[in-house]
């Protein structure tokens, strides 16, 4: 007979019903009355459910609740928290085709309780979706509901991470299952090859933002098919393509379920490619289209976003893998499956039988050409060079990969305390991406004592979180640590948390142990170093990184003030970005995409000290923190490692302990306060989430949403008139243009700043005319390899006809600065929805 389940909840009073309403929403965990709500209800009980707050409401005690009811005071606050959740809830679409804009994500990192994030790019996933909430833009957001999630950390007695998978009870999450038009719960179906996979859809409400999430824990599958939604990155290659296609072909299908038919797609990195041809299929099915039309719709209104630089994290599978999988949904779009893997191939691959793996950076790039980005500016510097053979016959300057710096959820990572002393004396809103100006100046008349003294308190409660979770998880393995006189209070203290990966370099102060040791033991300056962060489980290099540490602290008998903290996640990340000194990062340049942990951390007045890369590339400015600054000299790893080190502790030893200790006659120290301000105002300045998700909508959701209204317009007008250009213009581009090397009228060797020289060209165009075309002259200066690396052109006029298709094309060039040049022709199509093509449409998803 099968067990009946079932939850008892306590009866919630009239004048406490809204905590139910708060409860399933994760709202309250950014809005810091709200938390404060729940910690008065029951301080320890509150602790004991780690956040998780729809189980600790269940929790209370009916005869508490029955207590608050009669509580004014309570009851006035929770009154002001309702007012202002229906503010962010007001105008609310009742259903989701007013959503115009699905961003999707293989994780979202929002809270500690729900655990479907592994790291930075779920975390940042999290923070897009409260930026949006508060901005109000007309988003939903799709991922997987992972019953496992990713793993919890514990570190044996030799230091060595082992990996635990504890079950999610989904029953004390805020999540309702979706539900259609009639009130049934929906649940969606793809094929793998010869099975249907069914994954149930549910919703968290992230603020007005709705997360959707597909779960195949179902009895319509069978176990290992159920397996699908249990882990993130668990598995084999083939558990992974199986969670990317319920990720983007799942994904689409929920969406249309829910009656939501997004403009634009944004995928937050390659995990999420298969959109695309879920929403070709769907244009093709369900609106009649020819799949040449749905393809330029699609293309032309998806964004993409690319997160890493280190080739590991740029997926691939390999083709006869992924192969059998693509076929029934390249059947679906009405395309041949050989061309859906080619979008998936670089171009001097192309038609190479001896291709073995598809990029699914590639497939999302090529099938976002119009709209694609980079995480820093750095970045998308890095981006453009890695990927510019997709646009050949480009310089770099031309490659369409933009870049959007990243940014954080400021009342999500801000110290409670800070944001008091923030509310009484910075400008109103200044976590909504204030007026930088307005809050510089607002900065320094912030008065120093009150922000010392809020820091001072921020680090005492690390501290004291320190030695309690020390005491409860690592006392066998640190038994100094969780001592009384472990960690000092009013110490310089230093935070590096993040994933133990190799590039990232956790272990470079390893690299000199005497000269670390002579800082760990000075009593006159002394110094304390906290780490925390989880390695891949299959990657033995970053689990050997944490290894060393432990190993190094309890063989030089400095467990007390060197510590590394098990099981990082957003809890821990919040208290180290709020409570320590200085937030180290030595990345491998330029191998840091972003890095937006040192982000969270300035925000809080914490001061970077960085390699010069990701984020901190732009952010640096000379008075927000410290830089260590590289060699590019040293080619190899072990000279730039040993190098840098050096920089490092020189860093350490001459500027950073030194400003920490120095003290006036109010004993604060006036040249730290200053950096700390700087910090303040570059982090709410300038990389808030705020400002990247309004650079978003401004660069990319608004510029694409208005290309779908366009290309959808009269029966699809536009795009069914694309479709016949682009026929004509790959006919003749690819046999039956030539074009002839410039002539030109002056002696290039003899030119000089101000010269103007005349170029022209033959161009041989068939019988294409020539208004569809633009000729250009095309030059720039070049390195040591004669290649372009800033170009310049200058569009050509007709000046002759010379019969047969055969024109002179000419224009005139003026020298604006001196320089070595290089100077050629080319020609392109005419107008600016071919702006992201080039001769022979080689970039071009066909």
């Amino acid at each position: 007979m099968e067990l009946k389940l079932y939850n008892v909840a306590p009866r919630m009073p009239g004048e406490l019903k809204f905590l139910e309403t708060l409860t399933n929403n994760i709202w309250w965990c950014w809005h810091p009355l709200a938390i404060e709500l729940f910690t008065r209800i029951n301080p320890q009980l509150w602790k004991e459910h780690e956040g998780c707050a729809k189980s600790f409401l269940r929790h209370i005690p009916q005869e508490r609740l029955e207590e608050l009811a009669k509580d004014d005071d309570f009851i006035h606050k929770l009154n002001t928290v309702e007012a202002e959740f229906c503010k962010t809830m007001s105008g609310k679409p009742g259903n989701f085709s007013a959503r115009k804009v699905a961003y999707f994500s293989l994780e979202f990192g929002i809270h500690e309780s729900i655990r479907i994030f592994s790291g930075g790019l779920g975390v940042l996933a999290g923070d897009h979706l409260k930026a949006a909430s508060d901005l109000g833009l007309p988003l939903v957001a799709v991922g997987l509901l992972y019953r496992q999630g990713y793993f919890r950390q514990v570190l044996d007695r030799s230091g060595w991470q082992v990996e635990h998978y504890p079950i999610a009870r989904i029953q004390d999450l805020p999540l309702v299952r979706a539900r259609d038009a009639e009130g049934k719960d929906i649940t969606i179906s793809i094929r793998l090859i010869d099975r249907d996979l069914f994954a149930a859809v549910w919703i968290l409400w992230v603020g007005n933002v709705p997360l959707v999430l597909l779960d195949t824990e179902l009895p319509q599958n069978p176990p290992d098919m159920r397996e699908i939604t249990w882990r993130l990155y668990g598995g084999d290659k083939r558990m992974r393509l199986h969670q990317e296609l319920l990720l983007g072909i799942g994904g689409v299908k929920a969406l249309l379920a829910l009656g939501c038919e997004p403009e634009v797609c944004h995928m937050n990195e390659g995990h999420a490619g298969f959109l695309s041809l879920a929403r070709i299929s769907h244009l093709v099915q369900d609106k009649g289209l020819d799949p040449n039309v749905a393809l330029e719709i699609v293309w032309r209104s998806n964004v993409f976003t690319t997160h890493t630089p280190v080739p590991a994290g740029n997926e691939v599978f390999s083709i006869d893998l992924l192969r059998p999988y693509l076929i029934p949904f390249a059947e679906a779009a009405k395309m041949d499956v050989n061309r859906v893997i080619q979008w998936g191939i670089p171009v001097g691959e192309r038609g190479n039988n001896d291709v073995k793996e598809m990029s699914m950076t590639v497939f999302g790039l090529r099938l976002a050409a119009n709209y694609s980005n980079g995480v820093s500016r750095l970045h998308g510097e890095v981006a453009r060079e890695m990927w510019k053979d997709l646009w050949p016959q480009r310089s770099i300057k031309e490659i369409p990969i933009q870049h959007i710096t990243n940014g954080v959820h400021v009342q999500s990572w801000v110290a409670s305390r800070m944001a008091l002393l923030f509310d009484r004396y910075l400008p109103p809103r200044w976590a909504m991406n204030p007026d930088y100006e307005l809050l510089a100046k607002d900065l320094e008349a912030l008065p120093d004592d009150e922000l010392w003294t809020t820091h001072e308190l921020c680090r005492q409660h690390l501290i004291r979180e320190v030695r309690k979770f020390n005491q409860n998880n690592l006392r066998y393995l640190n038994p100094a640590a969780g001592h009384k006189n472990s960690l000092m209070p009013d110490v310089l203290t230093i935070g590096f948390a993040r994933r133990f990966a190799t590039y990232k370099r956790g272990n470079l102060l390893l690299r000199d142990e005497q000269r670390l040791l002579r800082l760990l033991r000075d009593t006159g300056r002394p110094i304390q170093f906290l780490f925390a962060g989880k390695a891949h489980p299959a990657d033995e290099a970053g689990k050997k990184l944490i290894q060393q540490l432990i190993q190094f602290s309890q063989r030089e008998n400095v467990q007390d003030k060197f510590i590394f903290l098990e099981n990082y996640d957003i809890a821990m990340a919040r208290n180290l970005v709020q409570g320590v000194d200085v937030w180290l990062n030595t990345p491998r340049r330029p191998q840091e995409a972003s890095g937006t942990s040192g982000m969270k951390a300035a925000v809080n007045g914490v001061i970077n000290c960085s390699i010069l890369d990701g984020w901190w590339a732009e952010a640096y400015d000379g008075e927000n923190g410290w830089a260590i600054t590289g060699n590019d000299y040293y080619t190899t790893d072990e000279d730039r490692d040993n190098y840098e080190s050096q920089q490092l502790f020189d860093l350490l030893e001459n500027e950073i302990i030194p400003c920490f200790y120095e003290r006036n006659q109010n004993d604060l120290p006036v040249r730290w306060i200053r950096r700390m301000k700087r910090s303040i105002l570059t982090g709410i300045g300038t990389f808030s989430s705020i400002r990247m998700v309004q650079d978003y909508q401004k660069m990319f959701y608004s510029k694409a949403e208005t290309a779908y209204q366009a290309l959808i317009a009269d029966d699809f007008a536009a795009a069914r008139r694309l479709v016949v250009n682009k026929e004509m213009l790959v006919r003749h581009f690819n046999g039956l243009i030539s074009i002839s090397e410039p002539t030109v009228d002056n002696d290039l060797s003899r030119v000089h700043v101000g010269d103007t020289f005349d170029v022209s060209v033959r161009v041989d165009l068939g019988d294409m005319p020539p208004e569809i075309v633009e000729v250009d002259a095309y030059y720039g200066t070049v390195d040591a390899h004669n290649q372009i690396i800033k170009s310049f052109s200058v569009p050509m006029e007709v000046r002759q006809d010379l019969g047969n298709g055969s024109f002179i094309f000419g224009c005139k060039v003026k020298c604006q600065k001196s320089g070595r040049f290089g100077l050629t022709a080319r020609v392109k199509p005419r107008g600016e929805e071919w702006d992201n093509s080039v001769p022979g449409f080689n970039c071009w998803p066909r």
